[in-house]
């Protein structure tokens, strides 16, 4: 089993940055690609980012690329989403989610149903 905990969700103003972080259990994370959505009021759960198991490939939606750098951290079990120049439209609930183990090192799922574990969430707000 794999265990998520989201952090560093915040009010900030328009223009800001923030970063967040998602910490993960267990002795298998090397496997495990990982991804970011998000989920605001009334709408569905959106693709953010995607990090390869070995954080060699990523993949961003085209509402975030240029803006969102998603990264992780094999020794310490951690994936981050730097969030610059915020927009008010940014303003959900933010997941980390982690596929099952997977051999395939260069793996970005774009699609929710491809992803087994998933984090609480962490609110972020942006205030124009």
């Amino acid at each position: 089993q794999v265990q998520l905990v989201e952090s560093g969700g915040g009010l900030v103003q328009a223009g800001d940055s923030l970063r967040l972080s998602c910490a993960a259990s267990g002795p298998t994370f090397s496997t495990l690609a990982m991804g970011w959505f998000r989920q605001a009021p009334g709408k569905g759960r959106e693709f953010l980012a995607a990090i390869s198991r070995t954080g060699g490939t990523t993949n961003y939606a085209e509402s975030v690329e240029g803006r969102f750098t998603i990264s992780r951290d094999n020794t310490k079990n951690a994936v981050s989403l730097q969030m610059n120049s915020l927009k008010p439209e940014d303003t959900a609930i933010y997941y980390c989610a982690a596929t099952s183990s997977t051999p395939v090192m260069n793996w970005t799922p774009r699609s929710e149903g491809r992803y087994t574990y998933w984090g609480q969430g962490t609110q972020v707000s942006v205030s124009s």
